[in-house]
């Protein structure tokens, strides 16, 4: 799949602003050592080579929309994502999300969710890739599955290894801050970043 334009809505493993007091210095996802390292950059740089051409890309931290998905408007606050004109988007959320412990606020998670599925495919109708929790959460990733089920979206499935500990950057430095540390690293940025251009390659070759 050839892809001019792609947009990355995730958290802070896919976008991090620098935080010193957590350790965190860089602008990029959340443990990666470096930016290329990261699974946006490592999954643009695939797209690149396969297609021939280097996507322009948009990296946005919507981490706000995990934790306000009720209240979020997301037609006004995505409103520069939207005006981008993706052909192909990456959703990578859901770590944020408080658990749905109720049936009401599963509910309530299931409508927010098809309800950014829609609004990003009202624009443009871009090819959109819903990657399941780095930390595995059955309720939630089974919110997001059906959601993309439904919308006719591809669910990239990565609870079988995501989330394990070989995978996180504390597993590869030294890392003081616990929760910077259970991000992934480079090896779990990777396994990421093929995860999803697995699934893209798989892809039909037009929108």
């Amino acid at each position: 799949m050839r892809a001019a334009k792609v947009l990355f809505l995730g958290n802070s493993i896919t976008r991090h602003a620098p935080k010193p007091e957590i350790g965190w210095t860089a602008d990029w996802g959340m443990a990666a050592s470096a930016m290329e390292k990261d699974y946006v950059h490592l999954l643009a740089a695939d797209l690149g080579r396969a297609a021939g051409m280097v996507p322009q890309i948009m990296v946005s931290n919507v981490a706000d929309f995990e934790r306000r998905y009720d209240r979020f408007d997301l037609e006004a606050e995505l409103k520069a994502e939207l005006a981008f004109g993706a052909d192909l988007v990456v959703v990578a959320v859901g770590e944020n999300v408080a658990d749905p412990v109720e049936a009401g606020d599963r509910e309530k998670f299931a409508a927010a969710f098809s309800g950014l599925l829609g609004v990003l495919r009202k624009h443009g109708q871009p090819a959109i890739f819903v990657r399941s929790s780095f930390w595995p959460h059955p309720v939630k990733d089974g919110i997001m599955r059906k959601a993309s089920a439904d919308a006719g979206v591809t669910f990239v499935d990565i609870s079988g290894w995501a989330g394990a500990v070989p995978l996180t950057a504390g597993s590869e430095r030294k890392i003081e801050h616990a929760g910077v540390a259970g991000h992934p690293g480079d090896k779990g940025m990777k396994a990421i970043a093929e995860a999803l251009f697995a699934a893209i390659q798989k892809a039909p070759a037009t929108r």
